[in-house]
Formats: C-alpha cells, sequence, structure tokens
C-alpha cells in the first residue's frame, strides 16, 4: 500500500479524527522543550516512503476530488532544501484543499520586521545562514498555532519545520502527521534559483529574475524554469533578501545536509516520506505534484478548458 493510500484511509476512520488541536499542540510543544526527547514508539520496521504515489481506490479517490477550499484538515509538512520552492507549493495545496500554510521562515521574517524581543538575536543568525534554535521556533510556531486556534482554524501545512530530528519527534510525539512531501531539486539549479530571487519593497510580492536553462547530460535529463518577473508597477521596487548571497546560500544547503536530511530518514522509516523531484518551474511541476497526491485544481480545468 503507497503512503498517499495509508494517509487517506486512516483519514476516513474515527480514530484517526482524534488528533491534537493547535492549542493542545502549543502546550505539549511548550512543555516539551523543557523535557528530553522521550521516544516516540515508531517501528523501526515501518514500511520505508514510496518514491512516487500510487493510484487510490475509487472511493478515496472520489473523496479527495472535492472541489477547491472543502477544508479537508489535513496536517501535512513540507520538507527540501532551502530555496526548493516549499512555500510556493504549500501555499497552492493550503488554497486547494482550505487549511492554513504555515511557514517558519514567514514567522520569523515577520519577528525581524517587528522589532520585537528576539529580533536582535534573529538577526544575527540569519544573517549568517544558521538554524534559528529550537527553542526561537517553537515560540514563534506557538504563537502562530494558538492565533490560528483563536479563529477556528483546523489542519495545516507546515513549512519549515521540523529542521532537525529533534524537532521531527517532539511534532511527531504531540500530533498525527499525516504526510511528508520532500520537494527536491538539483544543486545547480538551487542555487541559482536563491540568487535570483526578489521582493518587492512596496507590496511584498515575491518574484524570481533567474531564467535556468540546465542542458541534459550523462542520462540526465534537462531542466527549464523561466524567470517570474515582476508587473510593470513593481520592477523598480526590487529588493535581494539579505540571506540571498551566495556564501549564505552555499551555508543553508550545507547546515540542511547535515541537519535535515537525517529528517528525510527519520519520516521515511515512519512510512510517512512522499519523494517529489521537481522537473522545471510552476508549469511543469504543480500538475505533477498534483497527479502525485492525487488532487484536482479546478483552476487548471477551468485555464485548459477557455
Amino acid at each position: 500500500m503507497s503512503v498517499l493510500s495509508r494517509v487517506w484511509r486512516a483519514r476516513g476512520s474515527t480514530a484517526a479524527t482524534t488528533t491534537t488541536t493547535s492549542l493542545q499542540t502549543l502546550i505539549f510543544l511548550s512543555r516539551a522543550l523543557s523535557t528530553s526527547c522521550e521516544n516516540t514508539g515508531i517501528d523501526p520496521k515501518a514500511k520505508a516512503g514510496a518514491a512516487a504515489a500510487l493510484p487510490l481506490s475509487n472511493n478515496n479517490s472520489k473523496k479527495k476530488k472535492e472541489g477547491k477550499g472543502e477544508g479537508k484538515h489535513v496536517q501535512w509538512v513540507f520538507l527540501g532544501c532551502p530555496g526548493v520552492g516549499k512555500g510556493t507549493y504549500a501555499s497552492r495545496l493550503s488554497n486547494l484543499l482550505g487549511v492554513p500554510h504555515i511557514a517558519t521562515g514567514d514567522l520569523v521574517r515577520d519577528e525581524l520586521a517587528s522589532s520585537g524581543p528576539l529580533s536582535s538575536q534573529l538577526d544575527e543568525i540569519v544573517s549568517q545562514g544558521k538554524l534559528v534554535s529550537d527553542e526561537i521556533i517553537i515560540n514563534l510556531l506557538s504563537k502562530r498555532l494558538e492565533a490560528g486556534e483563536a479563529k477556528g482554524e483546523a489542519g495545516f501545512i507546515l513549512d519549515g519545520f521540523p529542521r532537525t530530528v529533534r524537532q521531527a519527534e517532539i511534532l511527531e510525539g504531540v500530533t498525527d502527521i499525516d504526510l511528508v512531501i520532500n520537494l527536491k531539486l538539483r544543486e545547480e539549479a538551487l542555487l541559482a534559483k536563491c540568487l535570483g530571487r526578489r521582493i518587492c519593497s512596496e507590496c511584498g510580492g515575491n518574484y524570481n529574475v533567474a531564467c535556468i536553462d540546465i542542458k541534459g547530460e550523462n542520462g540526465n535529463p534537462g531542466m527549464y524554469m523561466g524567470p517570474l518577473l515582476p508587473p510593470p508597477h513593481c520592477a523598480s521596487k526590487l529588493i535581494t533578501r539579505s540571506d540571498d548571497k551566495e556564501e549564505v546560500v552555499r551555508e543553508r544547503l550545507r547546515i540542511y545536509n547535515e541537519k535535515s536530511r537525517p529528517v528525510e530518514e527519520f519520516y521515511r522509516r515512519c512510512g510517512k516520506l512522499l519523494e517529489f523531484d521537481l522537473p522545471g518551474g510552476i508549469p511543469e511541476s504543480w500538475p505533477k505534484l498534483l497527479q502525485a497526491l492525487n488532487l484536482e485544481d479546478p483552476e487548471d480545468k477551468q485555464s485548459v478548458a477557455a
């Protein structure tokens, strides 16, 4: 049985619906920092995660292919190297499924912009490309979950957390993660993509000026990712993120390989990891990601029909 088959089958059962609420998660996460991580009860013989999702049964397929924004209450995690596109695809799935997208990178940037008590400490960490400590990340995440609980949110798509095995153990110990999507992209494309990122200083829009055209060789397929250019009114207001410098990006990739690769193996052992190799930019990757997840986007269908 594939990773997705197990996920959606479990979601249909009564037992699986009794998951921890955001507020309970907030309490447990905060408490977990003051104690050592306990055994999460993971079976070491659990089946390894599939490299691609197999088709679901007809009944499950019908459940999943509902209209946009049905509020499926999924609890998913996005993994992948810095700059791979976790935020882009997590945000799209958030809109499609009707669940909040919680990006710890955005939480950090919001804290930096707020000049709050953690801003000076975070500024030094981020500018050097280092990982933010468990304590700070969980503090920020707890505040976000508490705010979501107050608004009646249910379910989530996490992006940027967990980044260490310890964080994964804490998260797995307090809530039931359904699926972990690991986005993969070759390193030369990642580097070019990070260095090409731009933000509009006025509206906050995210763009990318890099045109990535990698020729196929030695049996490896080629890859093309066109630029995501801003509209004319934003073109003169583009700025570069402080952490999008080559030396900082390379350091972030090195730290990811050292600290976060083990997280992939953690979820692989849990049987929850779905590996997805990005074949190109959004036009090429989005439909294939939906296919891997056995989902449909009504807006894409409307575009094709038009």
